[in-house]
C-alpha cells in the first residue's frame, strides 16, 4: 500500500485511519493495518453522535431564546390588565399563524439548498441562495404586513369580542416592523446552520434576549406606550438580532468563503428557491395551524373557560418541549444535506439512525419527567384547583404526544435535508386535516370526551404523520438522493459574476 491518499467516493470504501499507537504496533510486527467492521462502525457512530450533539445543543438554546421574545412581551403586557393581556395574546397568536410560521416554513428551503451546497464545497453558492431567500421573503412580507394591519377587522369578522379585537389590531400594527426582520433572520440562521456555525447564533440570541427584557420594561412602563410598547420591543429585538448576525457574517473569517457580497446573481433563478420554499411553508403551516385550531374548538366546549385555559397550558408546555425537538430536527437536516451534497449517502443514512436513537431517548426522558410532575405543573399557571386537577389528567397525554412530536421533528428534518418538502406537505395535509382534526371533533363533540378528546385527535394526527414519514425514510434510496443532490447543486451553480457590493 503506497503513501498516496485516495479520496473516498461512491464506488470505493472509506479508508479508515487507525489510532497512531495501533499503527505503530502493527508496523513493528510487520503486519498490515487492519480495522474490523465492528471497530469501524463503532467509530463512525461515536463520531456522528458527537457531531449531532455539538450542533443540537446550541440550536436548542437559540430556539428557546428566540421563542422567549414574544413570551416575555406578553408577560409584561399581562401586568397592564386583562384586556391588554387578552388582546396581546390573540394578536401574537394571529401573527404566528398568519406570518411568522409562513416565513419560517419558507426559510426551510435553505436547509436543502445551503446544506447540500456546503457539503459539495460550492461555498459561494450559500451566499447566493441566502440572497435569493432574503429577496423572496421580503417580498412575501409586504402582503403579510397588510394582513396584520387589518387584524382587528379580521378578528371581528370571525366573531371575536369587539373590544379585544380592536386592541389586538393595534398591537398587531405595531408588530409589523418585526415581520421584515424575522424573514431576514430566518435566512441568516439557515445560512450559518448549514455551515455548522452555531455558537455565534447562540451568543447573539442571548444578547438579544437580555436586551429585550430591558427594552420591553422601558417601552411598556416608562414611555406611556403600554401594550404597544411590547410590540415595538419585539420589532426592535428582532432587528437587533438580525443586525448582529449580519455583522458577524460580514466580518467573520468563518464566512469568508460563503459570503462574497451582494450580487445580481441573487436575483437570478429565484424560481429554484420558490419551488422548495412553497411546499416547505405549506409543510410547516399545516401543522402549526392545526394546533391553533384546537384552541378555537375548545371555546365551543361546555365550560369553555376551563377547557380553553387547560388546552392553552398544554399547548404552552408542548411548545417549550418542541423547541428542544426542533433544534434536533435542524441538526439532522444539516447533517443529511451536508452528507448528500458531499456524495456520502451511507453517512447520511447513519446520521438518521443516530438521531432517531437520540430523539427517542430524549422523548422518553422528558415524557417521564412530565408524568412525574403532573400533579404540580398546574400550579405554575394557576391556583385554581379545578385547573390544576385537569392539567394533571392532560399531562400524561401530553407526554405521549411530545414523544411523537419529537420523532416527527427529526423525520421532517430528514425530509428537508433531502429536498423532499413536497412529500412532507402532502403527509401533513393528510395527517392533520383528514385524520387529526376530524378525530378531534368526534372525540370532543360526539363522544363528549371534552378537551382530552381534542388532544387525542392531535395524537392521532401525530401517529399518522410519524408512521408515514418513517415509511418514506425507510424506503429512501440514499444513493439516488445523493445523485439528486449533486444535480441540484451543480444545476444551481452560476459562473462568477460581477459583485456589486462587499
Amino acid at each position: 500500500m503506497g503513501s498516496e491518499t485516495h479520496k473516498p467516493n461512491l464506488n470505493s470504501p472509506l479508508l479508515i485511519q487507525t489510532r497512531e499507537e495501533n499503527n505503530e504496533e502493527k508496523k513493528q510486527k510487520g503486519g498490515s493495518i487492519i480495522i474490523t467492521k465492528e471497530e469501524e462502525s463503532s467509530e463512525k457512530i461515536v463520531g456522528e453522535v458527537k457531531k449531532q450533539l455539538w450542533l443540537a445543543g446550541p440550536l436548542v438554546f437559540v430556539n428557546v431564546l428566540q421563542f422567549s421574545l414574544q413570551l416575555v412581551s406578553v408577560m409584561f403586557v399581562g401586568h397592564l390588565g386583562q384586556l391588554s393581556l387578552a388582546s396581546a395574546s390573540i394578536a401574537t397568536s394571529f401573527a404566528s399563524v398568519s406570518g411568522f410560521s409562513f416565513l419560517m416554513g419558507m426559510g426551510g428551503a435553505l436547509d436543502t439548498l445551503c446544506g447540500q451546497s456546503y457539503g459539495a464545497k460550492q461555498y459561494r453558492m450559500l451566499g447566493i441562495h441566502m440572497q435569493r431567500a432574503m429577496f423572496v421573503l421580503l417580498l412575501v412580507s409586504v402582503p403579510l404586513a397588510f394582513i396584520w394591519a387589518n387584524t382587528g377587522r379580521i378578528l371581528i369578522a370571525v366573531g371575536q369580542d369587539q373590544e379585544i379585537s380592536i386592541e389586538a389590531g393595534v398591537y398587531a400594527r405595531y408588530l409589523i416592523p418585526s415581520i421584515f426582520a424575522y424573514g431576514l433572520l430566518q435566512c441568516q440562521v439557515r445560512f450559518l446552520q448549514a455551515q455548522s456555525i452555531v455558537f455565534p447564533m447562540m451568543i447573539t440570541s442571548a444578547i438579544t434576549a437580555l436586551l429585550h427584557i430591558l427594552v420591553c420594561w422601558v417601552l411598556v412602563f416608562k414611555t406611556g406606550l403600554g401594550s404597544r410598547g411590547a410590540a415595538v420591543a419585539n420589532a426592535i429585538s428582532y432587528w437587533i438580532n438580525t443586525l448582529l448576525l449580519a455583522l458577524y457574517i460580514k466580518l467573520s473569517a468563518s464566512c469568508k468563503r460563503t459570503w462574497t457580497g451582494f450580487s445580481t446573481e441573487g436575483f437570478q433563478d429565484v424560481s429554484n428557491f420558490v419551488r422548495l420554499a412553497i411546499p416547505s411553508a405549506i409543510m410547516t403551516c399545516l401543522e402549526i395551524w392545526s394546533f391553533e385550531m384546537m384552541v378555537l374548538l375548545s371555546g365551543l366546549l361546555p365550560n369553555p373557560k376551563l377547557e380553553t385555559s387547560v388546552l392553552s397550558i398544554s399547548l404552552n408546555t408542548s411548545s417549550v418541549v418542541f423547541m428542544i425537538s426542533s433544534g434536533v430536527g435542524a441538526t439532522i437536516s444539516t447533517r443529511v444535506s451536508n452528507e448528500l451534497g458531499a456524495s456520502n449517502p451511507q453517512a447520511a443514512r447513519l446520521a438518521v439512525k443516530v438521531v432517531l436513537c437520540i430523539i427517542i431517548t430524549q422523548g422518553i426522558l422528558i415524557g417521564s419527567i412530565m408524568i412525574l410532575i403532573r400533579n404540580l405543573w398546574g400550579y405554575a399557571y394557576s391556583s385554581d384547583e379545578e385547573v390544576v386537577s385537569y392539567v394533571a389528567v392532560m399531562l400524561p397525554i401530553n407526554a405521549v404526544s411530545s414523544l411523537l412530536e419529537a420523532i416527527q421533528c427529526v423525520l421532517s428534518g430528514t425530509i428537508r435535508g433531502c429536498g423532499r418538502q413536497i412529500v412532507g406537505a402532502f403527509i401533513n395535509l393528510g395527517a392533520y386535516y383528514l385524520v387529526g382534526i376530524p378525530s378531534a371533533i368526534v372525540f370532543a363533540f360526539v363522544l363528549h370526551v371534552g378537551g382530552k378528546g381534542l388532544w387525542l385527535g392531535i395524537m392521532c394526527a401525530l401517529a399518522v404523520q410519524v408512521v408515514s414519514l418513517l415509511i418514506f425514510t425507510l424506503r429512501t434510496d440514499w444513493e439516488q438522493e445523493a445523485k439528486q443532490a449533486a444535480d441540484r447543486v451543480y444545476d444551481a451553480e452560476i459562473p462568477v459574476n460581477v459583485v456589486l457590493c462587499h
